[in-house]
C-alpha cells in the first residue's frame, strides 16, 4: 500500500531505540535524520520536512518522559502527536443536504472518487447524486454512469451537450431530490487558464458547501504548485487522496494539505466504490506507524459481515457459536474476509500486525494468501452438500473426486480440511464460553499466541 515505505522507514528508525530506557541528544540527532530522510524520501516537501523533525526534535530533548516509559515509546508519541497535527483534523462534512465540488487534474481519479463518495454518504442514510460536468475527457460521461450505477446512487450528465456550466446548473435541477449533490469537473494534463477559468464558473453556478481537491498519490512535489493554483481560483477545504493501493510515495499529498491550510477528507483504496474511507488522522497514522486502527477495523468487519449476510440470506454468522460449525460457516467466513477488502490493507489496522511483522512478511506474502484463500473457495465449491455439512466423513476416494473436479491436487484438498478441524476446534472453544471472565481470560491468551489453536486456528490464513 502507498506510504508503507514511509511507514517502514519509520518504524526501522524508531526501534533503533529499543532497549533504551533513556534517550540522549546524538539518538535524537540520529533518529531526526532518520525521519528526515523518510519524509524527503515520500516526497514530502523540503520546508514541511525541517519544521516538523525540528518540532519533533525539540520535545524529544526538552520534554521529560513519564516515569518508567521506554525511550522508543517515548519517540514515537512525539512523533504520532506531530504527524496528527501536521495533518489537522478531518475535513469537515456533516450528515446533511450539501454541495460537494470536486477539482483536480486529469487522470487524478476525480470521477471514480465521485462514486465512491456518493456511495459512502448513502451508507450514511442520505440520497446522493453525481453530476458530471466534464465535456473534455471522451469517455468521461460513459466512465461516471457506469460507476454511480455501481455505487446505485442518482446521476445525472448530458454527453449531446458541450456546455460544462450548463450542465452543472441543469444537474442540479434534474437531481433536486438529492440530499447531497457532488459535482464532477473536468480535468487537464497540466493547470491551463481554460480549466481554472471553466472551474471558476461552474463554482458559481452551484456555489458549493464544500471544494475538494482530488490527488494522486503519486503527484510528488508538484503538488504544492497544483494546491495552490487550485485554493486561489476556488478556495480548496479538504483534500481527496487516490490510489493509496498503489506504490506511489504520498508525500506530496501531505504537502498539499499543509499548503492549502486544509485538511483531508477521504481516502481512495482501491479500485470497486466501496474502496473508500472517510479519513481519520489518529487512525491513519496509527496505521502508518504500526499501531493499527480498531476503529477502521471494526467498520469494515460491519460492513463485510452485513454484505456476506444479504448475499447469503440463509446465513447468520451468530449461528456458529450455537450448533455445529460446517464447511459451509467456513466458506461463508472467507466470504466476509473477501468484502473487508485486501487483507495487507486489513492487516495494517490490526494492532501489531500492521508495524514489523508485515514488515518481516515477504512482499507476495498477502497474494498468496489470498490466493490460497480462493482455492480453499473453488474446492468447497466441487463438494456436495452433504459434504460441505459433514466434512469429517470425507475419504479417500472422496478427496480424490474433490480435486479433480476443483481442478487442484489430493494435498490442496487435505489441507483444507485441516485448516476446517483448526477452525472448528477454535469455535467449540468460544462456545464453552460460561462467563464474561472466562471469555476475558480466552481473549487474553489467543492474544498472547497460546490457546491450544486460538490465533493458530486462523493464522494459516
Amino acid at each position: 500500500m502507498v506510504l508503507d515505505d514511509l511507514g517502514s522507514s519509520l518504524r526501522s528508525s524508531l526501534d533503533k531505540l529499543r532497549g533504551k530506557s533513556r534517550i540522549s541528544e546524538e539518538d535524537v540527532e540520529e533518529i531526526v535524520k532518520e525521519i528526515q530522510r523518510s519524509l524527503l524520501s515520500a516526497d514530502v516537501d523540503v520546508s514541511l520536512v525541517m519544521e516538523l523533525s525540528d518540532n519533533i526534535k525539540e520535545r524529544a530533548l526538552e520534554e521529560e518522559p513519564p516515569a518508567g516509559t521506554p525511550a522508543r515509546d517515548f519517540v514515537l508519541r512525539i512523533v504520532y502527536e506531530e504527524l496528527v497535527g501536521l495533518i489537522g483534523d478531518s475535513t469537515e462534512l456533516p450528515l446533511e443536504e450539501q454541495t460537494i465540488l470536486l477539482a483536480g487534474l486529469q487522470g487524478s481519479g476525480k470521477t471514480t472518487s465521485a462514486a465512491k463518495m456518493a456511495w459512502w454518504f448513502s451508507t450514511k442514510g442520505l440520497r446522493p447524486a453525481v453530476i458530471q460536468t466534464d465535456t473534455f475527457r471522451p469517455g468521461a460521461y460513459d466512465q461516471a454512469k457506469e460507476m454511480a450505477s455501481r455505487a446505485e446512487v442518482d446521476f445525472y450528465g448530458n454527453p449531446d451537450n458541450d456546455d460544462p456550466v450548463e450542465i452543472a446548473r441543469k444537474g442540479l435541477e434534474e437531481t433536486s431530490e438529492a440530499d447531497v449533490h457532488i459535482v464532477d469537473t473536468a480535468g487537464r494534463h497540466a493547470l491551463e487558464d481554460d480549466l481554472i477559468d471553466e472551474i471558476e464558473q461552474i463554482e458559481g453556478v452551484v456555489d458549493p458547501d464544500t471544494s475538494l481537491l482530488v490527488l494522486d498519490a503519486a503527484i510528488g512535489q508538484g503538488a504544492k504548485e497544483q494546491a495552490q493554483q487550485f485554493d486561489e481560483s476556488i478556495g480548496i477545504d479538504g483534500v481527496v487522496i487516490t490510489k493509496l493501493d498503489g506504490t506511489a510515495k504520498g508525500g506530496g499529498a501531505l504537502t498539499a494539505v499543509d499548503q492549502t491550510d486544509s485538511s483531508i477528507a477521504f481516502l481512495g483504496t482501491g479500485e470497486e466504490v466501496q474502496d473508500v474511507e472517510r479519513f481519520e488522522p489518529d487512525g491513519f497514522i496509527s496505521r502508518l506507524l504500526g499501531m493499527g486502527d480498531l476503529g477502521q477495523l471494526a467498520e469494515r468487519v460491519e460492513r463485510a459481515m452485513e454484505q456476506t449476510e444479504i448475499e447469503e440470506d440463509d446465513w447468520d454468522p451468530e449461528d456458529m457459536l450455537q450448533g455445529q460449525f460446517t464447511l459451509n460457516d467456513m466458506q461463508k467466513q472467507m466470504e466476509a474476509m473477501n468484502n473487508m477488502g485486501p487483507l495487507d490493507q486489513v492487516m495494517d489496522m490490526i494492532p501489531g500486525f500492521g508495524g514489523g511483522i508485515k514488515d518481516q512478511l515477504p512482499d507476495d506474502a498477502m497474494d498468496v494468501t489470498q490466493e490460497r484463500m480462493h482455492t480453499f473457495s473453488v474446492i468447497m465449491d466441487s463438494m456436495t452438500e452433504a459434504e460441505k455439512e459433514y466434512p469429517k466423513a470425507i475419504g479417500a476416494s472422496q478427496i480424490e473426486r474433490i480435486a479433480r473436479g476443483s481442478g487442484t491436487n489430493e494435498d490442496q484438498v487435505r489441507e483444507l480440511l485441516q485448516q476446517y478441524k483448526m477452525m472448528e476446534k477454535t469455535i467449540k472453544q468460544f462456545q464453552g464460553m460460561g462467563s464474561e471472565q472466562e471469555m476475558q481470560r480466552m481473549m487474553k491468551q489467543m492474544q498472547q499466541g497460546g490457546g491450544g489453536g486460538g490465533m493458530g486456528g486462523l493464522g494459516p490464513f
